[in-house]
């Protein structure tokens, strides 16, 4: 059965994952691997041939992992799943244990790229065609070695898998989809698979994937269309989204399925993020702000990740940054004011507008608004409702979450407060406990700037002898006797 089926796709000129693409349905799962495994040692000899003839393995992951250095977007979340006993490993909220680069890159993972040949020339890309790198590919059976062997030495607890684009966007997808499906039916591993989704290639090809991977990125790379058509010419918009539009409409038919049938397969339970590259062009935080809401809110991404502009090539569209340092103060910025969207209940368009549309440097987008709106301030602790809370300053959301709950029991003091997690040295000129502030203090935006601005945590100036009592209009600590001579 098998030598027949492989004569007639040879007669046929025909890819074999094409065909178990096209037919996955009809063709048993033992069927299935034989294809894919004969497919992958076919591409694995082809591409050992024309690229790495002599390279050792090891050598190959110096380089494809040094090459994916740059990509942010592999924090694993968002998946609970326990192993089944036949194969190795399992997968935990949080179970990854991240650890930090030097330049501040997450590396928890397997981190790697199948390979860093690629057809496009991406002006801000190290791997661009025009550039002279050296190269280097993996083949489906190198990926799992690598993955089973540091599995097995505890070394990680989890895959993230991106590439350039080999020879085509098919081309690429049906390695990874190839990588993939010996890794979960030959190795039967059971962790953490986060895979790049190619834009560009077969939504079949982008399903199959999808159910084999925990977690699926698109990187949309610049914040519009215009930064896209400038630096990366081969790409476009249409074919970023597409995929991502595909990812989200199966994983909404998937969650249907898994409500009507407890044991249907699970297509990409963490969920889909994306990045974007920071700095390589003029939009304001405030553009950059609006398109990830928009992300949000349309595609139902789980992240968005933002990546300061590190200038590795030298090219006359890209900017100059002052001692080729990459802009990662404006980066940290936006992952707050990103936080503050997702978990805080916070509008893009209150954070940023078109008259201030950066962040400031000097205080988080959470400050900045809190000062910006001091008619909403001082909250009382104890009747502001949840939402209100999580707009104080130096409030998070569990300790918000805290405050609600402990407040049933009886009336909170800033002692409580400060041990619910609340950091008192923000959060002090925002608040009231009982109707009485901690200190008396002046609400006044330049006043509170100063305070807040002043890293070592100490009291506000003048406050030393004072006790607690109701502030009245006329009261501020700042106030010295007037001459009236």
């Amino acid at each position: 059965m098998k030598q027949t089926l492989t004569e007639t796709l040879r007669n046929l000129k025909v890819s074999r994952v094409s065909f178990f693409v096209r037919l996955s349905i009809a063709i048993p799962e033992h069927m299935c691997y034989y294809l894919v495994k004969n497919k992958c040692s076919e591409r694995g000899r082809g591409m050992q041939d024309s690229i790495c003839e002599s390279m050792t393995l090891e050598k190959k992951l110096d380089i494809l992992s040094d090459a994916a250095k740059y990509d942010v977007s592999c924090t694993s979340s968002g998946v609970d799943r326990n192993g089944d006993g036949t194969g190795m490993g399992n997968c935990r909220k949080a179970g990854i244990c991240h650890s930090f680069s030097a330049d501040g890159r997450c590396i928890s993972l397997l981190k790697i790229l199948f390979t860093n040949e690629c057809i496009y020339d991406c002006k801000y890309c190290v791997n661009r065609a025009s550039n002279d790198v050296e190269r280097a590919s993996f083949t489906p059976e190198e990926v799992c070695t690598l993955t089973m062997e540091f599995y097995r030495r505890n070394y990680i607890e989890g895959l993230f898998l991106s590439s350039g684009i080999l020879k085509s966007p098919d081309y690429t997808m049906e390695l990874i989809y190839a990588t993939l499906y010996r890794l979960r039916h030959v190795c039967r591993f059971q962790g953490y698979i986060h895979v790049k989704a190619i834009p560009g290639a077969d939504q079949r090809l982008v399903r199959l994937t999808g159910y084999l991977a925990d977690r699926m990125s698109v990187n949309v790379e610049l914040p519009t269309a215009e930064s896209l058509r400038l630096l990366a010419p081969h790409k476009s918009r249409k074919n970023i989204l597409t995929p991502m539009r595909v990812v989200q409409n199966i994983s909404e038919e998937n969650r249907q399925e898994i409500a009507l049938y407890r044991n249907a397969p699970r297509f990409v339970p963490a969920g889909q993020s994306t990045q974007m590259i920071i700095g390589a062009t003029p939009e304001t935080d405030y553009q950059i702000l609006n398109v990830a809401e928009s992300l949000y809110k349309k595609f139902d991404l789980k992240r968005v990740y933002y990546s300061a502009f590190v200038p590795v090539n030298h090219d006359s569209a890209l900017p100059e940054l002052p001692d080729m340092k990459p802009p990662l103060l404006r980066e940290h910025r936006l992952y707050q004011a990103d936080w503050l969207l997702r978990f805080y209940h916070f509008e893009a368009e209150e954070l940023l507008d078109e008259e201030n549309p950066n962040f400031n440097i000097l205080l988080d987008p959470k400050c900045c608004w809190a000062l910006k709106h001091l008619e909403q301030f001082p909250v009382e602790i104890n009747r502001a409702d949840y939402r209100m809370l999580l707009r104080v300053p130096g409030i998070g959301y569990k300790s918000a979450g805290r405050i609600v709950k402990a407040r049933r029991m009886g009336q909170l003091r800033f002692e409580d407060l400060r041990k619910m997690g609340v950091v008192l040295r923000r959060a002090l000129y925002f608040i009231t406990c009982s109707g009485r502030m901690m200190y008396p203090v002046r609400i006044d935006e330049d006043s509170i700037t100063r305070n807040l601005l002043n890293t070592k945590e100490r009291l506000p100036e003048g406050v030393d002898g004072m006790t607690f009592r109701q502030m009245s209009l006329f009261d501020d600590v700042n106030f010295g006797e007037v001459n009236l001579q």
